[in-house]
């Protein structure tokens, strides 16, 4: 065999016909196994078969190929110290492990079952990768096909050195965590487990480099989940604009959660994670207008989402508006609106895909902490049923009103309180407070950010009014009705209040934070 021996074994085969003609152009002998091998020969490459290699045959349906002691001797011994027992075991050293893994992420996007899902969990693989990397001081490991060229680079340049191997071994071991990530968040939703286990990882790839974090000083990334099918910013395609930010992505999933809790037309305009403006009418365009009109000043730099497709009439609303918007996003645009956007140069065009009202959030919902990690379930599908607590009722168009009101105010960030009002064509924001130390100061700030009399308006609240104030404020300030979980201790009072107010009160049973 040459002085330098590679072992090449992988599941995708780009690019490694190209690297296979690189390394023994560099005087490496190749090892592979399978497919890669015949990939090899049939690119002209020479190979010699890991079975003629170790002189154990492939068997049990190519469950064990790569598993033998010439193998994993050669990728682990130290050369220093462990020549004697190499060469008392006929064991030749391997330097350099090409292996990336059987596609368990793509067959996990499959309506499958577990026994096709446990044929494609790759062990041999992950095992001379894990193995490589241990050993990186002697060993390159490569997982990535785009690492080929530039190691092939490296070696023909004299550069490959120890900060290649290590930064090379580093990715490997990130590769294999996450794809055990993987298998073990496919095997508990396959098994129906819903409790949190004792250790957690999360599946998570490098989905772009964003242009600045929270602040400009602050680099950022978005990593996104392995699991598809649910709502995934990763999904999201950009038709024109600057590089997104880190304020960006949170804004348009703030967007996002707003928009699709609406079954009719509706527009969310976001700012800073809540909703400057929402509305809901008999067209994508008339939403757009009224989501506007509920606060125009905070809409500037804002981010602006349809729960429908965006056409030439949504387009000449949106740039007729004269408003700057940081970005503009749809599931699907005709490509006439593509093309009149293209004069908004700054405005980031994003489309969603087309099925995106019908997913639901995968996973968990997540936050990071100084330490560790908080994990939560989603906030969906928690109502436990209205009930009247009030001597009035509402009336029905309060009540389309306070529907409306309640789907918005789950989305602003607590304290939250939303006030809303409904007319013919629909349902819009008229004033919102949100995150303040104490309820009553929502209250007050919803009221003075109101764009519109809030005489007959309806009124939110994400979770329990603990005084009477609050209800007392709205009251003179004209709300007719009222939209709130219940469950202080103090529910008494702020009942009496709403009933001498003569305002009609909704309890849901259900809080909804967000903090």
């Amino acid at each position: 065999m040459g002085q330098k021996v590679a072992l090449v074994s992988v599941s995708n085969k780009r690019g490694v016909a190209e690297f296979g003609k690189g390394l023994v152009a560099a005087g490496y002998t190749i090892l592979s196994t399978g497919g890669t091998a015949r990939c090899l020969k049939e690119a002209g490459v020479p190979v010699t078969p890991v079975s003629s290699f170790t002189g154990a045959p492939e068997m049990m349906n190519g469950r064990v190929k790569t598993l033998h002691p010439l193998i994993h001797g050669g990728i682990l011994g130290d050369r220093a110290i462990h020549q004697d027992d190499a060469d008392a075991n006929g064991v030749k050293w391997i330097d350099l492990v090409a292996v990336n893994l059987y596609p368990f992420e793509e067959t996990a996007q499959k309506d499958i079952d577990l026994s096709t899902a446990v044929e494609t969990i790759d062990i041999g693989g992950p095992t001379m990768v894990r193995a490589a990397a241990k050993n990186h001081k002697y060993v390159t490991v490569v997982v990535d096909p785009e690492d080929y060229q530039p190691i092939l680079d490296a070696i023909a340049s004299d550069t490959f050195g120890q900060a290649l191997r290590t930064r090379l071994a580093v990715k490997a071991f990130e590769h294999t965590a996450r794809y055990d990530s993987i298998i073990s968040g496919w095997l508990a939703k396959d098994a129906g487990f819903t409790d949190f286990p004792l250790e957690k990882s999360v599946g998570l790839k490098r989905q772009q480099l964003l242009r600045y974090g929270e602040n400009p000083h602050q680099q950022a990334v978005f990593y996104a989940d392995w699991e598809k099918g649910g709502r995934n910013l990763a999904e999201i395609t950009q038709h024109q604009g600057k590089e997104l930010s880190f304020n960006n992505l949170g804004d348009l999933d703030g967007a996002l959660r707003t928009v699709f809790e609406y079954t009719a037309p509706a527009v969310a305009i976001i700012k800073h994670m809540n909703p400057a403006g929402c509305a809901t009418a008999e067209t994508p365009s008339e939403a757009f207008v009224r989501a506007l009109a509920g606060d125009p000043v905070s809409a500037f730099g804002g981010i602006v989402v349809f729960n429908r497709p965006v056409g030439l009439e949504e387009v000449r609303a949106v740039k007729s508006s004269k408003t700057f918007f940081e970005i503009l996003a749809a599931p699907g645009f005709s490509e006439e609106a593509l093309e009149r956007l293209t004069t908004r140069k700054k405005l980031r065009v994003l489309e969603l895909p087309k099925d995106w009202a019908d997913r639901s959030p995968a996973g968990m919902d997540a936050r990071r902490v100084q330490g560790g990690w908080l994990f939560q379930d989603w906030d969906v599908g928690a109502e436990m049923g209205w009930e009247v607590a009030t001597e009035r009722a509402p009336t029905e168009e309060e009540a389309h009103a306070l529907d409306f009101a309640w789907k918005a105010c789950r989305n602003v960030k607590s304290n939250a309180i939303v006030l809303a009002k409904s007319d013919a064509q629909g349902a819009l924001l008229n004033g919102v407070g949100a995150g303040q130390m104490s309820r009553v100061d929502s209250v007050k700030i919803a009221v003075s950010k109101a764009t519109s009399d809030v005489a007959g308006c309806v009124l939110a609240s994400d979770a329990f009014f603990p005084f009477p104030d609050g209800v007392e404020v709205a009251a003179a300030a004209g709300v007719t009705a009222m939209i709130q979980p219940g469950g202080s201790i103090r529910d008494d009072a702020v009942i009496a209040a709403a009933n001498k107010a003569g305002i009609a009160m909704i309890m849901t049973g259900c809080r909804h934070f967000r903090h």
